[in-house]
């Protein structure tokens, strides 16, 4: 039996499904495979072309299977909707990655690498402490507002909580709430400068990260964010 040369995957948590096609696009493999079926079959499988959407997990699975000597590609999902046939299924998705592959125009997204995925986690969890941070300040103003106390606007003013408590006469019970929420303000505050921390170290060990530096107006915020996105930037000349 002829082998593929180019197989979709439609990934998942736990089950993956196969489509592969000859050089003319002629179907050949359909299969459904767990996380272990899949690695093994492909360290067993000659050299092809396996392509994948850019999605939670592709990153570490192109990475796994160039490691096994194929080729991994991935696609952004909306370059692949439209070449979705009707009755859609994960067989029916896989075979559509194929066909969005073969377009000699299509777009390919690089593959993350391990430090390029453990920085975009960092910002995603930086921007969630970020929004909680508001959050409490917002909260922390609401209720002093409630008392005819007015603070000005951003996180400078809210740091300087107690010595504002000190000068007003307040409800006990406020008081405790107010240096409780505070106390979860200078929380989420130390947790971001750590994260902001472990952003500069990581930026450092990273080249694009450092060329990225040496644009006017980028810093290491910014910088970071687009290391962890770009790829190896060689699509924007990097």
């Amino acid at each position: 039996m002829q082998d593929a040369t180019l197989i979709g995957i439609d990934l998942g948590k736990h089950s993956f499904h196969l489509h592969g096609q000859d050089r003319l696009g002629k179907g050949l493999l359909r299969k459904k495979l767990n996380r272990k079926q899949l690695v093994d079959f492909f360290a067993n499988y000659p050299r092809c072309t396996i392509v994948m959407e850019a999605c939670a997990g592709a990153h570490w699975m192109a990475r796994r299977m160039a490691s096994l000597g194929h080729e991994a590609k991935l696609i952004s999902p909306q370059f692949v909707r439209p070449f979705v046939k009707s009755n859609k299924n994960d067989f029916i998705d896989a075979e559509a990655i194929c066909e969005a592959a073969r377009r000699p125009s299509m777009r390919f997204v690089t593959p993350k690498t391990e430090a390029q995925q453990c920085l975009s986690a960092l910002h995603r969890v930086r921007e969630s402490l970020v929004h909680d941070r508001v959050k409490t300040s917002n909260q922390i103003h609401g209720f002093l507002l409630e008392f005819g106390i007015s603070l000005p606007t951003g996180p400078a003013a809210t740091r300087r909580l107690p010595s504002v408590l000190e000068e007003q006469a307040l409800p006990a019970r406020l008081i405790s709430l107010l240096e409780r929420l505070h106390r979860h303000f200078k929380y989420l505050d130390e947790q971001i400068a750590d994260i902001e921390k472990e952003l500069a170290r990581q930026l450092k060990e990273d080249d694009l990260g450092q060329r990225l530096l040496t644009i006017p107006g980028i810093g290491p915020i910014t910088a970071s964010v687009l290391a962890a996105e770009m790829g190896d930037g060689k699509q924007y000349g990097c």
